[in-house]
């Protein structure tokens, strides 16, 4: 708040901070960018270091996924429940049953249970603030060896957790959306066999080849936003060392906003 009182009285200032909002994207772009190519370098995974990349590889996708996957796909089909019977009914009120199903599959499957699972995975494996990541920049160590520990850092934990985050993601959301599709055809057919045909046309017509590409395309995005931008946040507060504002997770706030982003794109591409 005080930061954004003094910029707002300080014009002067308006340029510099710009350049650090700029700097600060480009750095979480290129860490990215870094981040995929040692993930899929072969030298990551030969070596000493083989053994201790796929344990940790292991670890983080048992704590981010296995951990939290029946938690999550029981509170998103309870609540997924209550939306197919407020669509359902609502439908029916106004003559428009017919449409009800693939309603249900368009926001349902296709919008809220991805970008859902991705606020889950950032808020269990990526939203926690560690104080103590940032113990290096406030050491007062030369540029050289926090520059040399972050490296170390990211080969022994962001490539895993970039797998572990995107699988994560990907996960939970096919997992719910696979309850929420048998939840879907139980509220409108019941246990009637004889509603399978109807229904398999109605989801194959909306999960034609290229909604079915931009839905997994969309989802693994999720998942390499929730990996990295924490993570690239962290980082560079170690490499340019500044004071913080709150205990916020650094990057909390971006995190947000390209999920956002990536969503709308998404929204956009498909209805625009």
């Amino acid at each position: 708040m005080r930061r954004s009182l003094h910029l707002a009285t300080r014009p002067s200032l308006w340029g510099l901070a710009l350049v650090h909002y700029l700097r600060s994207w480009w750095y979480m772009f290129h860490l990215g960018a870094v981040a995929l190519v040692t993930a899929f370098s072969p030298s990551t995974y030969r070596g000493a270091n083989r053994r201790a990349n796929r344990l940790s590889t292991a670890r983080y996708i048992h704590a981010s996924t296995w951990q939290v996957l029946p938690w999550f796909t029981v509170l998103s089909a309870l609540i997924s429940l209550v939306i197919i019977r407020i669509v359902l009914v609502t439908a029916m009120s106004y003559g428009l049953s017919r449409y009800a199903l693939e309603m249900v599959v368009r926001v349902l499957v296709l919008e809220l249970i991805p970008l859902s699972a991705a606020l889950f995975a950032a808020l269990r494996s990526g939203m926690a603030f560690d104080a103590t990541a940032l113990g290096l920049a406030r050491a007062g160590l030369p540029t050289a060896e926090v520059n040399a520990e972050a490296l170390r850092r990211m080969r022994r934990d962001l490539v895993p957790q970039l797998f572990a985050n995107a699988f994560s993601v990907l996960s939970l959301a096919m997992v719910s959306s696979s309850i929420v599709l048998l939840l879907a055809y139980l509220n409108v057919y019941g246990l009637s066999p004889w509603g399978a045909l109807d229904y398999t046309r109605t989801v194959g017509r909306v999960f034609d080849p290229l909604v079915t590409i931009g839905f997994v395309l969309k989802t693994v995005l999720f998942g390499l936003a929730v990996a990295v931008i924490p993570t690239a946040a962290i980082l560079e507060l170690q490499r340019y060392p500044r004071q913080l504002a709150s205990s916020v997770q650094p990057g909390a706030l971006r995190l947000l906003f390209v999920l956002l982003l990536i969503e709308g794109a998404s929204l956009a591409l498909k209805y625009i």
